[in-house]
């Protein structure tokens, strides 16, 4: 998993697998707060914080978690450059830090310990993801990170994973990264909508780089940059052959439909884009079956979501996949969650906050899961009978424990535990209470 580095001269930072990766990708204040502990004489003291879900997005009552890959190759990965330093050296921030600390920087490397819950895990409100026990400044800088890629991935997955549901064994092909709020997220959110279930992406760097399922023929431009459509239709069928999807919705569908339909094969199938689905997907499947066409697919899209899709099902549309893109690359109804990173031991001493509605919960934990029902209990708890201990180790001082997960294995697991994992009550364990009661 961890991947070699490259320098870019021009900018000064540093890509991997062409994701920006940079010691400078988080919060100043995770800096300046590492910068105090060395002044003061604090940056090697043992701490752990825990990562965990504060509250579930809108109208979930699941996560479904991703991303664990990529937040351990941040953690693995992680370094500062001279031109990093030599930008914080200059922050007026830093103006009383004394240059041993940037010496530090120059040398930083996470040597701590990781828990987490394997990706594609179903989780609940309060409950944890991923406890870090390190030297207080190595735990405390990667907070912002591993909140935005969790987050996020988790958030996409979730939403692919409703849709897919919806679907009822229909195919979700995802389409957003032209929706997407980077190009970046475009390709870590077609990830993330496979380990939710879809079956492909259409990003094309995606399908590089996880091995996902590219998807995707021609847009309405195709058809428009020819004078006639059907010449549009027929090159190109030659130049994709069975793989032709053909778009034929950009001046009438019904008119687009007769034309592909008296073209014949080879062909995969047909995609509607706009109008009444409903209608013109029954209309879509007579006209294709009475061509002989009755292998042919029927693809929608534009402006898909989970309530649209079980709509369309609901009504009997011959839909056999569905293109998603904006509502699944942004998670559109449901686009933030509370996940936090809060320390909860330094030096032997359980920690926890009390603010009003953001208390956080002391001492490392653990999520034991059982058939009807999770509890969240002490690290040092042993698993009680019947129960399966959910975060394990997979950074030990600073090196991996094993290869990550293939992410056909990831998928597999995430459909699994979407099966057998449903909404249950989240309880605490005696000696958390306890715990809780005295801190």
């Amino acid at each position: 998993m961890a991947c070699a580095l490259r320098n870019t001269q021009a900018t000064g930072l540093r890509h991997r697998d062409n994701l920006l990766v940079n010691g400078l990708l988080t919060d100043l204040y995770e800096l300046t707060m590492a910068a105090g502990y060395f002044e003061t004489g604090r940056s090697a003291e043992s701490a752990t914080f825990e990562l965990s879900i504060r509250r579930l997005p809108r109208n979930r009552d699941y996560v479904l978690l991703a991303g664990l890959e990529q937040a351990l190759d941040y953690l693995l990965n992680l370094r500062f450059t001279a031109a990093e330093i030599d930008y914080l050296r200059a922050l007026p921030q830093f103006a009383l830090v004394s240059g041993a600390f940037f010496e530090q920087l120059r040398d930083f490397r996470f040597t701590g310990d990781v828990m987490a819950a394997p990706e594609g895990t179903v989780l609940f409100a309060g409950e944890p993801v991923m406890t870090v026990r390190a030297p207080l400044m190595e735990a405390q800088i990667p907070e912002t990170y591993l909140l935005s890629t969790l987050t996020f991935q988790t958030l996409i997955a979730t939403k692919a994973a409703r849709m897919v549901h919806q679907a009822a064994g229909r195919g979700i092909v995802e389409f957003g990264t032209r929706r997407a709020h980077t190009p970046q997220a475009g390709v870590l959110g077609a990830r993330a909508a496979y380990i939710g279930g879809c079956i492909g992406t259409s990003n094309a760097e995606a399908g590089f780089r996880f091995g996902i399922p590219a998807v995707g023929t021609s847009a309405h431009s195709w058809v428009m940059s020819y004078a006639n459509e059907q010449e549009a239709f027929r090159k190109l069928q030659q130049v994709l052959g069975a793989h032709t999807v053909q778009l034929v919705d950009t001046y009438d569908s019904i008119e687009g439909l007769k034309q592909v339909a008296a073209l014949g094969p080879p062909l995969w199938g047909i995609r509607l884009d706009s109008g009444d689905l409903i209608a013109l997907s029954k209309q879509a499947r007579t006209i294709l079956d009475d061509a002989g066409l009755q292998s042919a697919k029927i693809m929608a899209s534009g402006d898909l979501d989970e309530l649209t899709i079980a709509e369309l099902i609901a009504a009997g549309a011959p839909i056999d996949a569905f293109g998603v893109g904006t509502e699944l690359a942004t998670s559109g109804d449901a686009p933030s969650m509370g996940t936090i990173y809060k320390l909860v031991e330094v030096e032997g001493r359980y920690t926890a906050k009390h603010s009003e509605n953001k208390a956080s919960l002391p001492g490392p934990k653990q999520l034991f899961r059982f058939s009807d029902r999770d509890v969240v209990g002490l690290a040092k708890e042993p698993t009680p009978p019947g129960a399966t201990a959910i975060l394990q180790p997979v950074i030990l001082k600073g090196a991996l424990v094993a290869p990550p997960p293939a992410l056909e294995t990831i998928r597999r697991n995430a459909a699994e535990s979407l099966r057998t994992v449903g909404p249950r009550p989240v309880e605490h364990s005696l000696a958390l209470k306890e715990l809780m009661a005295r801190t």
